[in-house]
């Protein structure tokens, strides 16, 4: 079997890792050989980044300062992991990829549809997806979760956690227009409801891969 490269987006919030977790041990139970990885980071050199650029005291970066930072992390981990996990026949889960740089730095910065093209073709060489997986729900609700109580008691709030919910919905619409531009690619999960309720749409669209990964 053949590996395969499914990558989960949504908001920070959407529950997009809990369920990534999720998915890998569904896979495995079925006797699949799975690596989950997460952007920015995956890598040693890409773990480096990835404090810079969610660290709380730069505040708002410039956009094309984030569209640098994420490209290079993610060349990185593309050369380091996933592409040998592919080539061993493994499937990878990744946490974020192209998708976010074009919703989080495009529609939401407002970094130009250009700079993003030519920045993520350096960095991917052309590497897309097999599929990617989008949670998506509103995101006033994605915002409450980001910065819930319990978040808050752990210190975990990053420098994205702090943007204004107009960023957020900027950034909602970014992903969502990426789903309407590569139907065929992308699989909407409405996560606005229990972690039920959302797994139970997920292990419904891995079913599917399974029988498409085996015919």
């Amino acid at each position: 079997m053949n590996g395969r490269f499914i990558t989960f987006e949504g908001l920070d919030g959407s529950g997009k890792s809990t369920h990534l977790k999720g998915a890998a041990e569904w896979l495995r139970a079925r006797g699949i050989e799975v690596i989950e990885t997460h952007e920015p980071g995956g890598s040693e050199l890409g773990q480096a980044i990835r404090g810079i650029f969610l660290d709380r005291r730069w505040g708002r970066m410039d956009g094309l300062v984030e569209l640098l930072l994420v490209s290079a992390s993610r060349r990185q981990h593309l050369l380091e992991v996933i592409e040998p996990a592919l080539e061993r026949g493994t499937w990878v889960l990744c946490d974020r990829f192209s998708d976010s740089t074009w919703a989080y730095q495009g529609a939401g910065r407002g970094v130009p549809e250009r700079d993003i093209a030519m920045s993520d073709a350096l960095a991917t060489s052309g590497r897309r997806p097999d599929v990617t997986l989008l949670f998506d729900l509103p995101a006033g609700d994605a915002r409450l979760r980001g910065r819930s109580p319990k978040r808050q008691a752990e210190q975990s709030i990053d420098r994205l956690d702090e943007e204004e919910l107009e960023f957020y919905q900027r950034v909602r619409e970014g992903f969502r227009a990426r789903a309407e531009q590569e139907p065929h690619r992308f699989r909407i999960l409405d996560s606005s409801g229990s972690r039920e309720a959302t797994a139970a749409q997920l292990e419904g669209y891995l079913a599917d891969l399974l029988v498409e990964a085996v015919r």
